[in-house]
């Protein structure tokens, strides 16, 4: 049975998740202003990337002020519950500035360190993802109700459709660029689609067989991985690590150990 503490978190994050889409969706400017670089001037932080945060921590906080928040764009506060907001306010900002639809709102909720709910919301595709520790992952979008998720049959490795991102740096994107040309003939084909909390969605609903990225940060992958994980998925990093800015790999259970097993080869985990 799920904790009714984590169910009351989950609706949470789906609450907050929905509204700060709705607010990327419907209020993106034509002249979209930047409001401030990251580590590159290739990576930007918009207007409306600040103010979905600031929806999603003013909204959380008004019903639980005394959780902790850790935020892409700067909340950082410690809290006193043992509960813990981890938040991507706008993952993807690159599509969502060309005006791709590959972009998503991920919040998840930890209890003294683990995940134990995730929100993803994807506006421009119509889809929610959300999952709860023991709960099983679920969906709604273009079909009727909601829908669980589990990921698709294992394939033999040459046949699986994988994904993966690229660092804002040019080095760091260079050494990537050479572990992704060793996989490509090995694997059925890679696929980039600039949403690390979307690729794992993607994972748990059956439209890829495995995901990897170097350089993820936690609100990257916190709710996406536990969508992932309880859709059936194995989640990693290097073989024996927790997913981690050195390498994140999540895969179904017959695609993960060869796929790990590959990127450890060839040197993914360092640029």
């Amino acid at each position: 049975m799920t904790d009714p503490l984590h169910q009351e978190l989950l609706e949470l994050a789906r609450e907050a998740a929905a509204r700060a889409g709705e607010l990327l969706r419907d209020g993106r400017p034509a002249d979209l202003a930047v409001a401030a670089t990251k580590s590159s001037p290739i990576d930007v932080v918009t207007e409306m990337d600040l103010a979905a945060e600031k929806l999603i921590t003013t909204l959380i906080a008004g019903r639980r002020p005394e959780d902790g928040f850790l935020g892409e764009e700067g909340a950082s506060t410690e809290g006193s519950s043992g509960i813990r907001w981890v938040i991507d306010p706008l993952d993807g900002t690159v599509n969502y500035l060309y005006g791709l639809p590959t972009w998503s709102v991920s919040i998840a909720a930890e209890q003294d360190g683990e995940t134990v709910a995730g929100a993803v919301v994807a506006p421009m595709r119509g889809e929610a993802y959300h999952a709860v520790r023991g709960g099983g992952a679920w969906a709604t979008g273009a079909w009727e109700g909601e829908r669980e998720l589990t990921c698709r049959p294992s394939p033999p490795l040459d046949q699986a459709l994988v994904s993966t991102g690229f660092n804002y740096v040019a080095e760091v994107r260079a050494h990537q660029a050479e572990v992704a040309r060793h996989l490509v003939p090995r694997l059925r084909d890679i696929r980039r689609g600039g949403s690390a909390a979307v690729d794992l969605c993607d994972l748990a609903a059956g439209r890829l067989d495995g995901y990897y990225e170097r350089g993820l940060h936690p609100w990257d992958l916190a709710a996406g991985d536990l969508i992932a994980r309880e859709a059936g998925a194995l989640t990693g990093g290097r073989p024996g690590d927790r997913p981690s800015w050195d390498l994140t790999v999540a895969a179904t259970p017959g695609v993960f150990e060869p796929l790990q097993r590959l990127l450890e080869d060839h040197g993914a985990w360092h640029d």
